[in-house]
């Protein structure tokens, strides 16, 4: 069983960063493919940034490509998603995912694709 918590979000003004962290039980996090969504009141949950187990590949959103930039440590079982220059439409709760089986040639796209899931971190851009 795996289990993720997110930490870092918080009140940001519009052009501000923030960095959230998604710390990982397990001893086996550095097989695992991770995963951020992001789900604002009303709407779908969706992908924000994926990276492959061995950060060999990364997948961006067109809404955040540029701005935010997903990494690992796999000595510290921590995903960590650096998120600049904010906007208002980047508010909603931030989730960390993991999926345990994964090939290292492709990235992870949707939900349904990941089978753990922290609890979210709320992030708020403020205008």
């Amino acid at each position: 069983q795996v289990q993720l918590v997110e930490s870092g979000g918080g009140l940001v003004q519009a052009g501000g960063s923030l960095r959230l962290s998604c710390a990982a039980s397990g001893r086996t996090f550095s097989t695992y493919h991770m995963g951020w969504f992001r789900q604002s009141p009303g709407k779908e949950r969706v992908i924000v940034a994926s990276m492959t187990w061995s950060g060999r590949s990364t997948y961006y959103a067109d809404s955040v490509k540029g701005r935010f930039t997903i990494s690992r440590d796999n000595a510290k079982n921590t995903v960590y998603l650096q998120m600049n220059s904010l906007r208002p439409e980047d508010t909603a709760v931030y989730y960390c995912a993991a999926r345990a089986t994964a090939t290292n040639t492709r990235t992870y796209l949707s939900k349904d694709e990941y089978n753990y899931w922290g609890p979210g971190t709320q992030v708020t851009v403020s205008s």
